[in-house]
């Protein structure tokens, strides 16, 4: 079943906000449509299954590792009628012309990812996607220290916030990060 128009959707926010399970959630309603859907994750995520989108909650999803985003082109069947991409921005910035290549040719692509690093700043092709895309949905978590809404990621080293020289990519889930409020997000310099 193709699409009259393909489009780009992006499933954002912080860890622990449900952005995986959200996009299993539409590929699954996918699936029930009959459409074709593949899913691709980056390579170095592989904290709970290697071919697999897996949320912290046990979710899952068949899906392909790559290494760079331009590897789903290559492994993209011809007839696949929606795309997962999940943990965007992990992936190098090719990840955003290849959203847009497939939505030109009618193909629906779900994207999930974080929209903002432990610093608190743009993570990644996170915010090119979120301006290209037709729509996009933000979602919070449960602030660990106050229990309001949390649109941050906080990383934490042996207990304490990480440093903003810390290197940004380390994948991990809630052994190192939990989710913070804005008012209790800290980022020592």
């Amino acid at each position: 079943m193709r699409h009259t128009h393909g489009s780009i959707e992006v499933v954002c926010g912080s860890m622990f906000s449900g952005k995986t399970d959200e996009l299993i959630r539409r590929l699954v309603r996918a699936t029930i449509a009959k459409q074709k859907v593949q899913v691709f994750k980056p390579a170095i995520d592989i904290r709970y299954a290697v071919e697999k989108v897996a949320s912290h909650t046990g979710s899952t999803f068949d899906a392909t590792p790559v290494e760079k985003a331009a590897e789903i082109r290559a492994k993209l069947d011809e007839d696949t009628t929606v795309v997962g991409i999940d943990e965007a921005q992990f992936f190098d910035a090719e990840v955003v012309s290849v959203a847009q290549e497939l939505a030109s040719r009618g193909v629906r692509v779900l994207v999930a990812g974080l929209d903002t690093d432990f610093r608190g700043e743009p993570f990644g092709s996170m915010p090119i996607l979120m301006a290209e895309a037709e729509n996009v949905t933000k979602l919070h978590a449960i602030c660990m220290v106050c229990g309001d809404d949390a649109s941050r990621t906080q990383r934490l080293v042996n207990g304490n916030p990480a440093h903003y020289d810390d290197p940004v990519v380390i994948v991990g889930a809630s052994e190192m990060y939990e989710a913070r409020c804005r008012q209790h997000h800290e980022v020592p310099r």
